[in-house]
């Protein structure tokens, strides 16, 4: 639901893990028939969209962009460069803890291949989050309301404002606000971390090595120095989203569309609209004038991740539909975002912040916000073992920050989120339906704080209860029916965090 992870990783760069046996298992075990199946109803759809829509075809116009700032670089001809904190990644997550662990007067490293560079994907965020974190400045531009289209006949208007974030003022922000605290940059990969007893190192693809008293991972989901004790059994948001010109548009220019999940657009699509059937995907809108909108095709949650290749043909088919005839694409984004799985091991020697800390939402696949919010939270863990006379290090240190970022009612909250996800993986497009047709009935203050990942435990549970109130007869029976299992599941995992 937001957009706001890595774009879609390079087969030839692309590092073994869950994501890439997944994409291996769809090519490799079709038999021949179906592989043969495939081939014709990939060339029908494939001609059908050209002949109606081209803008697959459209190269974006953007080009990736660096920002003119003045930062503190490490020397790289320097002798032994010592460090408190370590981060790897400039991403959002990343820059943002650098940015609140220097305000502590602590020396921190921020080791990135192009820090400077501009982020890629759009960022979309309820501005009451932005507001209460003093960083509202960062939106450059604002919806008074949001809608979801449940079908055609229903449309829910939901009186929450929502944003997107700019890029350029946010990373711009952080940067600044880090080389005013002292934080340094270093230019390169991280190939490699290495641990001592009491100190720890990244070894860079120039062959310089920095040394730390604490890493902090913040690269990415498929971050090779971040360890599990646990099958990673995530499920898998995939999307195909563009920022195009286009020659007018159906949607209002006040209202931000967080999701579609309307079908109409395949009725002569017979075979897209069987498998949105079992596995549907929505349209998330940002209009920004008559225009110039944002368009995104999303499916909310699939375990194994859906067909690429399926979202850009189902979004051809829904802007053909809707007479939305795009002249340029701006900007592209293919992005894939875990949910849900397992933590990593708590506690390890490296530290993870961002898309590998279990901080994504496992139900919406939210993040920035969360992770601007979490970043404080952790840097005043660091800051409470490393900026003390006490000067924690070691197997304490690795504890206490861990411990901070992910107390237990903060795992037994995701433990809550991630049977949300595990009942929507069971919805089919009917049920997806009539599950939000319920969940945006409630109080706001549940729908919100569902979203926001700011409800306690008990909450939760009583978001359940009033859900379940709220459902029509149907939602009750797939409640029901379809509920138990994940059930059973998040009620073994909060007792094994808890003991």
């Amino acid at each position: 639901m937001e957009t706001l992870l890595k774009p879609f990783p390079s087969p030839l760069l692309f590092t073994p893990t869950p994501h890439r046996s997944i994409f291996q298992l769809n090519s490799t075990f079709l038999n021949p028939t179906t592989q043969n199946f495939s081939r014709k109803v990939h060339r029908r759809n494939k001609s059908s969209s050209n002949k109606f829509c081209s803008f697959l075809d459209l190269a974006p116009t953007s080009k990736p962009e660096s920002l003119d700032v003045d930062i503190s670089w490490v020397d790289p001809n320097s002798g032994r460069a010592l460090f408190d904190v370590i981060i790897i990644g400039a991403g959002p997550a990343g820059l943002r803890l650098a940015e609140q662990v220097s305000r502590y007067g602590i020396k921190v490293c921020c080791v990135d291949p192009s820090p400077l560079s501009m982020w890629p994907n759009n960022y979309g965020v309820w501005v009451d989050e932005f507001e209460k974190l003093g960083l509202e400045d960062c939106l450059d531009h604002k919806w008074p309301m949001t809608c979801v289209h449940i079908n055609d006949n229903k449309t829910k208007y939901l009186g929450r404002p929502y944003g997107r974030v700019s890029r350029k003022k946010l990373k711009l922000k952080l940067l600044n606000s880090c080389v005013d605290n002292g934080g340094k940059f270093y230019k390169a990969k991280v190939w490699k971390v290495e641990h001592e007893e009491f100190e720890s190192s990244v070894v860079c693809d120039d062959g310089r090595k920095i040394r730390g008293s604490l890493i902090v991972d913040a690269s990415g989901f498929a971050s090779p120095f971040i360890e599990y004790d646990k099958p990673r059994n995530h499920g898998y948001q995939i999307a195909h989203g563009i920022l195009a010109q286009v020659d007018n548009h159906p949607f209002d220019l006040d209202k931000m569309v967080l999701m579609d999940w309307r079908d109409s657009h395949l009725g002569n699509e017979p075979y897209l609209r069987v498998n949105n059937t079992k596995e549907p995907t929505f349209l998330y809108v940002m209009p920004f004038d008559r225009n110039l909108v944002f368009l995104e095709e999303t499916s909310l949650v699939s375990r194994p991740v859906l067909s690429y290749r399926e979202v850009k043909n189902r979004m051809v088919a829904r802007l053909r539909h809707l007479g939305i005839k795009v002249t340029s694409v701006i900007e592209d984004e293919k992005c894939v975002i875990p949910m849900g799985g397992p933590l990593p091991r708590i506690p390890q020697n490296v530290m993870a912040i961002g898309g590998n800390s279990g901080i994504v939402h496992p139900s919406t696949g939210y993040m920035v916000a969360r992770s601007m919010a979490l970043a404080p939270v952790l840097a005043e863990a660091i800051a409470e073992s490393l900026g003390t006379t006490r000067m924690i290090r070691g197997s304490p240190l690795y504890h206490k920050v861990w411990n901070g970022l992910w107390p237990l009612e903060r795992r037994s909250v995701r433990e809550c989120y991630s049977f949300g996800m595990e009942t929507l993986l069971k919805l089919d497009l009917k049920g997806t339906r009539r599950l939000f047709d319920a969940f945006f009935d409630l109080d706001p203050k549940y729908w919100q704080g569902f979203l926001s990942s700011r409800l306690s435990v008990k909450e939760l549970a009583m978001l359940s209860l009033y859900l379940f109130g709220h459902a029509s007869n149907l939602a009750r029976l797939d409640i029901v029916t379809k509920c138990p299992v994940p059930l059973v599941k998040m009620i073994g995992n909060l007792a094994v965090e808890t003991i």
